[in-house]
Order: structure tokens, then C-alpha cells, then sequence
């Protein structure tokens, strides 16, 4: 295996992919770090922050680190924990030049600065991998309830997904020019984890992801002795695949006020929070438009007009 023009032996590398520098001239790395068994066997890349501001699906990758989850049985596991290097510096959601890093993939080579990057971690990284699992949080105060995304028309995908374990698949469509859409382009199965919201840690969020990983390398043979306990420990849920979903906005401004749990179920017409002016004038009481659980909580105490306030499945599937 020959990643960035360097031999990758057995054990612990760690590269650097040198892409840019600061204004300053400070230069910019993205570490890399792989870990490869002796024994052959598959390639899973862990990614996080690409979305700069997205600093649990950063910690989540750091404790697999930690715990020495990412040394494999068989194969190869390469984790990148922050790839918006830039927005994780400024704890921002995009990079210096504006643009979302995830919908700039496959990148350009001589295109913006996010598209160079999304160039750089196509060309070099994602052609040696099998698997991904790439790690997000729900933006803004918009906290989302652990669950993974992917294409449920494809069935490994589909199966991967039942065993990392979370309450909630979500059949969402690959968007445009994200790098999840830019994997699967390649062939390569990609589950894309959600919870937790920017700029916070959340430890049952952290928890989830870690033991839905280890669930995972035990399903592809590459799990280490380590992650016993881990696996062991981890809750089992009943599991909802959801085909559809909306979102409640805000019909005014004003302060707001939650009254579901994350994760509950909620029938059309129950009040699900209320909305008010500073001044006691006023509080509207806000209805869900439908049956279904609440995946996204927004936890803001101020909302405008058409800001999202809870996302609900609206078709579900017991599996």
C-alpha cells in the first residue's frame, strides 16, 4: 500500500497531507493516521470536521484513537479526525474562501481552496479505502438525535447500517457534490453518522458512534481485543428505517420553547412548543404536522421566522 508517494508497513504511520498555509504563511497539514494488521483484510476510512464547527464528530474519532479502537485485526484503518483543517481552527462551519467544504467534491486541482482540498482527499486517500464512515453533528443550535444516513437501495449499505446499531436510518439521498456522493462514485460504502450539534460535546452521542463502530470492524472480522467491552455494553434498540421526513419552521419570530423529548414520537396536532414576544404580549403554541419521531431539536431560545424547529419522520419502517 502506497499512500502519498510513501510505503505504509505494518503498525502505526502517520502522514501528512501539506495542502496549504495560512496568510501567514503558517503551513496547513492534515494528519493522517493509519494503522495496518500484518493479516489482509479490508480498508476503513473514519473521518470527521468537515464541517469545521462539527467538534463531536472530532472527538468521536480522537477516542477510537485513545483507545487504540483504530489497531485492526485484519486490514487497514485510516482515520482523518479533522479534515477542515481551516474551520476547525476557527471553530466555523466553512472554509476562509466561504464555500462548504462538503459540497465541493470530487475538488478541483486548480479550483477554490475547499475545492483543492476535496481534490487532494479524493486523489489520494479515498481510492485505497473500502469503507467510510464519516462522522457529523446537526448545525447551528439544531441538535440531531444519533442516526446514520445512507442509501437503503443499496443492500450492504442497508446491512452496515442495521449493525452500527442506531435507533434511526435515515434513507437520504446522496446531495450533490458532498463527499458521501463522491465515495459511493467510486464504489466505495459510505455510512454518514449524525448527532449531537455544532460547537458541543454530547458523551451518549460519543458513546453511540464509538460502539456503532466497533460494531462495525467486528462485523468486517477487523476488531481488536480492545473493543470487547465496548461492543458488550452497547444498548440494543428497536431500529427505524425512515423513507421521508420534514421539517417544522418557525411561523414568527421570537422566543422559543421545546416540549418534546429527541427521539420520541409525536402525533399530528400534539403541541410540540410555543412560541412568544419578549414582552408578554403573546405565546403561540406550535402543532406537528404529522405522526412520527423527532430526529432534530432545535435548542436555540431565540428563532426567526422560518428557522427549523424540529425534523419528524413522516413515512417509517420497523425493521
Amino acid at each position: 500500500m502506497i499512500i502519498l508517494n510513501k510505503e505504509i508497513g505494518f503498525g502505526r504511520t502517520i502522514l501528512h497531507l501539506d495542502i496549504a498555509k495560512l496568510h501567514t504563511g503558517t503551513p496547513i497539514d492534515l494528519p493522517v493516521i493509519i494503522q495496518r494488521a500484518k493479516k489482509q483484510g479490508p480498508t476503513v476510512l473514519l473521518t470527521a470536521g468537515i464541517h469545521g464547527n462539527e467538534i463531536n464528530g472530532v472527538e468521536i474519532v480522537r477516542q477510537i484513537i485513545r483507545k487504540k479502537y483504530n489497531v485492526p485485526a485484519i486490514g487497514t484503518i485510516i482515520c482523518i479526525p479533522v479534515v477542515n483543517v481551516f474551520g476547525f481552527i476557527n471553530q466555523e462551519r466553512a472554509f476562509p474562501d466561504g464555500r462548504d467544504l462538503n459540497r465541493m467534491f470530487p475538488g478541483s486541482k486548480q479550483g477554490s481552496l475547499a475545492a483543492r482540498f476535496a481534490y487532494n482527499i479524493m486523489k489520494d486517500i479515498v481510492p485505497h479505502v473500502d469503507y467510510i464512515l464519516d462522522f457529523h453533528t446537526g448545525g447551528d443550535e439544531r441538535f440531531n438525535y444519533s442516526q446514520i444516513r445512507m442509501d437503503a437501495s443499496d443492500e450492504e449499505s442497508l446491512e452496515l447500517a442495521k449493525v452500527f446499531g442506531t435507533k434511526f436510518i435515515l434513507n437520504s439521498e446522496n446531495r450533490s457534490k458532498s463527499f458521501r456522493q463522491a465515495a459511493t462514485d467510486l464504489g466505495k460504502k459510505v455510512l454518514l453518522f449524525e448527532g449531537g450539534k455544532s460547537l458541543d460535546l454530547d458523551r451518549i452521542v460519543t458513546q453511540k458512534a464509538i460502539q456503532g463502530t466497533a460494531k462495525i470492524l467486528r462485523h468486517l472480522h477487523m476488531a481488536n481485543k480492545n473493543m470487547e467491552d465496548e461492543i458488550n455494553s452497547a444498548e440494543i434498540e428497536d431500529q427505524y428505517l425512515l423513507q421521508s421526513t420534514t421539517w417544522v419552521r418557525s411561523p414568527l419570530s421570537g422566543m422559543y420553547r421545546n416540549f418534546v423529548k429527541l427521539g420520541s414520537f409525536v402525533q399530528k396536532g400534539d403541541y410540540i412548543g410555543s412560541l412568544s414576544d419578549p414582552y408578554g404580549g403573546t405565546e403561540k403554541k406550535v402543532k406537528s404536522p404529522c405522526d412520527g419521531f423527532v430526529i432534530c431539536s432545535n435548542h436555540a431560545p431565540i428563532v426567526n421566522q422560518g428557522d427549523a424547529l424540529m425534523h419528524i419522520s413522516t413515512s417509517v419502517e420497523k425493521l
